[in-house]
């Protein structure tokens, strides 16, 4: 019931001054010194919060506290232990002092304090000289573990210096330096043991991790790893350049960093002196840098290009399918290779006759003792006294040279070889870098009147430049046709007539930091183009170029297709120089599209098919044409891994009957250069 006066709405209170809020209450700090710790789940002001504290406070005070807190954790373990083992032993001495006392002497003993008994001066005494005594060997223990610490930190820094003599030094890091250091292990295993040097500005914890993971067991090889940069003196010195055998520079990954290689030169010429001829061979990337990093490394120095060996091995690959393969034979230590042999008997012979009195190996050519080569020289050419035989040899101490020349069949010889002439070719470039320019060079220097080149890449400002530059390169021999398109698209393979073509070049992009590996792109064309083959029938010689080897090795190409492996062509090509600065020359040589190049020719040009007949009846057919036969390819095994028909330097007296299909591998004179005005006649630049 409502009360008289009440009319059912709330009655308001009274209003009333209001109260200022309590401000919140904050959690106690506890301040300490740096280090304290306040775990979440202790409630501040709690006895455990409270011990906690003042523990981390005594830690905080130094060694003193430290060793403090060590000493009674030692003994709340120490004297309950050894008051369990004396009150449990059946011979304990019944008294109470003389437990006390066996428990003493259980916990001096065991923390090396004397464990005296007697008087309270005898004890203290005791305990004082086995302080004495433990801080003594304590000091001399931490020293002689400091001083160890300190030099094996410092060996594994790499700062030390090498005392070595008839090393082999290498300086810097990069792609080449598992195959240089591969190659020169391989080289070194027929000797009793050898030296490699590393000097790189990295850590050589991570050098020694790397080189294990691509280079495996040394051998009787032992590599020195040394951190420091090779354009200091001062660290360079620590290597002792001046006692090796050889030095290698390697190359930067960038074109734009051969300076470093020009510097390094030079610091190892201040190190060296002027008056001391080391060995050297380095490499560069970029053209521009090459007149000066061969006049920084001296007269003794070989300097090689990168770019131009990479082109000129594609060009010849391009032109014989196969040649990448005779190429890796002879480059690594893992086959036959190039050496150099001096032999008094040698002197007054002609070259014929020295070439067909090596039984195991082959001749190729002569090094005079003035340094000058001559390579595939006449037959009737006589050796001087100081000249070497260059020659492809399993090893350098293989090669002997008897007194008669191995016979050979004349019958088998052919008198006139079929008449092949030198047609146009026509060839495409799939993908466009900075070498592209290099090789239409390469393939229009010795190009015939009518040949072309058809180049897909994609339409960007440098591509158009560089396909101008190329063209003016190109002169009036060589048809350059450009094609706008995507090697990597399917489309624009699918839309190239593959059977018009003698060989096909594929290419990367260059190399770019923050960049996809420029073999991803090479990959996605292989595929494309193994696609096409598959659908048309068609077959055609594909040269490839790619960074790292090991995608070699999952590249869909057909069996026996080539390879340039540039990172590891200059590796093996320093390797051998490095060992032998005599194959500076040959490999000169040999990579001039001028000069003796390595090919392949047919059989049928040398002995009759179907005939059996010795290898020195195929070298003797060779010789008389001008050239030197230095192996052969099976045709019946060109698609059987891992040599693929390739065979280098057989006996004389190995005989086999040869097909019409086989292949000689021979080293002959580079093709005479198209005349001019053949070239203007088919000469014509189109842009599709």
């Amino acid at each position: 019931m409502r009360k008289a006066g009440d009319t059912g709405v709330p009655r308001q209170r009274a209003a009333m001054p209001e109260r200022p809020r309590p401000l919140a209450r904050r959690p106690p700090v506890l301040r300490g010194r740096p280090g304290d710790r306040h775990r979440p789940g202790d409630r501040p002001g709690s006895v455990e919060a409270r011990f906690r504290y003042w523990f981390d406070s005594t830690l905080a005070r130094g060694t003193y506290a430290l060793v403090g807190w060590l000493a009674l954790a030692c003994l709340t373990v120490v004297i309950p232990v050894s008051a369990a083992l004396v009150w449990t032993d059946r011979r304990a001495p019944l008294t109470m002092g003389s437990k006390i006392a066996a428990v003493w002497r259980s916990t001096g003993q065991t923390m090396r304090l004397g464990g005296e008994v007697g008087p309270p001066l005898r004890v203290v005494l005791s305990v004082l000289l086995a302080l004495v005594a433990l801080f003594y060997v304590s000091t001399l223990v931490s020293l002689i573990t400091a001083g160890i610490t300190d030099r094996l930190i410092a060996l594994r820094r790499g700062h030390s210096t090498v005392l070595e003599s008839g090393h082999t030094v290498v300086l810097g890091w990069s792609e080449q330096l598992p195959t240089v250091v591969s190659e020169l292990v391989a080289a070194n295993a027929v000797r009793r043991s050898g030296v490699v040097v590393v000097l790189a500005d990295r850590d050589p914890a991570e050098m020694e991790e790397d080189l294990r993971a691509d280079v495996g067991d040394t051998g009787r090889t032992r590599v020195v790893l040394r951190s420091g940069r090779p354009t200091d003196p001062a660290t360079l010195a620590r290597v002792s350049p001046a006692t090796a055998a050889a030095v290698v520079v390697l190359p930067r990954d960038a074109p734009d960093e051969d300076a470093e290689v020009v510097k390094t030169l030079l610091s190892l010429r201040a190190v060296v002196g002027e008056g001391r001829e080391v060995p050297v061979v380095a490499a560069v990337r970029d053209d521009r840098y090459l007149a000066a990093a061969r006049l920084a490394g001296g007269p003794g120095a070989t300097v090689l290009e990168i770019d131009d060996v990479s082109a000129r091995l594609l060009v010849q690959c391009a032109r014989h399918p196969g040649l990448s393969l005779v190429h890796q034979e002879l480059l690594d230590y893992a086959g036959d290779e190039f050496s150099t042999v001096r032999d008094p008997s040698l002197t007054g012979r002609t070259f014929r006759d020295a070439a067909a009195a090596c039984p195991v190996s082959t001749a190729v050519g002569v090094s005079h003792a003035n340094g000058d080569l001559a390579l595939g020289p006449p037959g009737g050419l006589r050796l001087a006294d100081g000249d070497h035989l260059v020659v492809i040899a399993r090893d350098t101490g293989s090669t002997r040279v008897e007194q008669v020349a191995l016979p050979y069949d004349p019958t088998a010889l052919v008198d006139t070889p079929p008449a092949r002439a030198a047609g146009p070719e026509r060839l495409l470039l799939l993908g466009w870098n900075r070498r592209a320019g290099r090789i239409v060079e390469q393939l229009a220097r010795s190009a015939s009147p009518g040949s072309a080149l058809d180049v897909v890449a994609e339409r960007k400002a440098a591509t158009v430049a560089g396909l101008r530059a190329a063209d003016r390169a190109a002169g009036d021999g060589l048809t350059v046709v450009h094609r706008p398109g995507d090697p990597t698209s399917r489309e624009s393979v699918e839309a190239l007539d593959l059977a018009g073509y003698h060989g096909v070049i594929v290419l990367g992009p260059d190399r770019r930091p923050g960049q996809d590996d420029p073999d991803d792109r090479a990959l996605v064309t292989l595929l494309h183009l193994r696609a096409r083959e598959r659908s048309t029938g068609v077959r055609v010689p594909v040269t490839t170029e790619m960074v790292d080897d090991r995608n070699r090795l999952i590249a869909p190409v057909a069996p026996g297709a080539d390879f340039v492996v540039s990172g590891k062509v200059i590796g093996l090509l320093m390797t051998q120089i490095s060992q032998n600065p005599r194959l500076a020359s040959v490999f000169e040589e040999l990579f001039s599209p001028d000069g003796h190049t390595i090919r392949l020719r047919p059989a049928a040009d040398f002995v009759r098919p179907g005939r059996r007949a010795s290898f020195a009846t195929l070298s003797e057919a060779a010789s008389r044409r001008g050239a030197c036969a230095i192996g052969y390819r099976s045709a019946l095994r060109a698609g059987e891994p891992p040599h693929y028909g390739v065979r280098i330097n057989p006996p004389k007296a190995y005989t086999r009957t040869w097909s019409e299909a086989d292949e000689v591998i021979v080293i002959a004179p580079g093709a005479a250069p198209v005349p001019p005005a053949a070239r203007r006649a088919a000469a014509r630049t189109d842009t599709v």
